[in-house]
């Protein structure tokens, strides 16, 4: 029996294009640039899981919507209500920030969840919930100095 061709003329192309196909044959792609944040929509692989499974997914994604548009109302009721209060700028600033970590991570979070069922592997860890409670630490902490300063 004779070796497959290596590259060069003769060389197998279709070899190389099963190389790059994952277990339900199709094509890797190639990642985006903001891939890592904003991942490809994850119901392009794989099989569809049992939809109970796809609908805990998504009420877990709007309670963390839920969670940033609250964040968000906090953020901006104390840079508009509390102008008296010195250091308010501090609490409503770090609230919209926490906000928008909150929501700009919780479609990576859905996402990624989401392509490992349909992919039938271990759902990917999250840091979601540790920044979220250093986060509203910090901002506990925040509101506890503005109280005691004024």
């Amino acid at each position: 029996m004779t070796p497959p061709p290596g590259p060069g003329p003769g060389h197998d192309h279709d070899h190389d294009h099963d190389q790059n196909m994952n277990q339900h044959d199709e094509p890797t792609p190639t990642p985006r640039p903001l891939e890592r944040w904003f991942p490809r929509d994850p119901t392009s692989v794989g099989d569809d899981p049992d939809y109970r499974f796809t609908l805990a997914n998504e009420r877990t994604f709007l309670a963390w919507v839920r969670t940033a548009l609250a964040l968000s109302a906090g953020g901006l009721l104390a840079l508009t209500v509390l102008d008296e209060v010195r250091g308010e700028e501090f609490l409503g600033i770090g609230l919209l920030a926490i906000s928008f970590l909150t929501a700009a991570t919780a479609y990576r979070r859905w996402a990624l969840n989401e392509r490992a069922m349909r992919l039938n592997v271990p759902l990917p860890p999250s840091r979601l919930p540790l920044l979220m409670a250093i986060g509203v630490a910090i901002v506990a902490l925040v509101a506890a100095l503005i109280a005691a300063l004024n």
